[in-house]
């Protein structure tokens, strides 16, 4: 635990405990969630504001003046923080989709991009 008693420390933070730590932050300095369709569309403008950086940054888009303050690290935190909202209100455990989702891949891919030519 750090400074905060019931926060757990961030860097070793589990897919479970960010769930958990997401829905109180929620449920309490938040209120309450927003609905699933609105989460989602603040998820797709969230995802928009990593890829305007991206384009930015390894792209050939260049800066305006009202992009310098911009944070990589935190715009990715924030589509994780709305993935993880909408993932508690659909009853989706991360941790095991995750899981799963990685046994899939695995299994589809095995041989896969190492016969792509052009990731040789």
């Amino acid at each position: 635990m750090n400074e905060i008693e019931d926060k757990p420390v961030l860097k070793d933070l589990k897919l479970k405990e960010a769930q958990q730590l997401v829905d109180k932050w929620i449920t309490t300095t938040g209120i309450r969630y927003f609905n699933e369709l609105t989460n989602t569309a603040i998820l797709m403008e969230e995802v928009g504001e990593v890829a305007r950086i991206m384009a930015r940054t390894y792209g050939e888009q260049s800066f305006k003046k009202s992009d310098e303050d911009v944070n990589l690290a935190d715009e990715m935190a924030d589509v994780l923080f709305v993935l993880i909202c909408l993932a508690n209100q659909t009853g989706i455990d991360l941790n095991e989709a995750l899981l799963k989702n990685m046994d899939k891949k695995s299994i589809r891919d095995a041989e896969r991009h190492k016969n792509n030519e052009k990731l040789k």
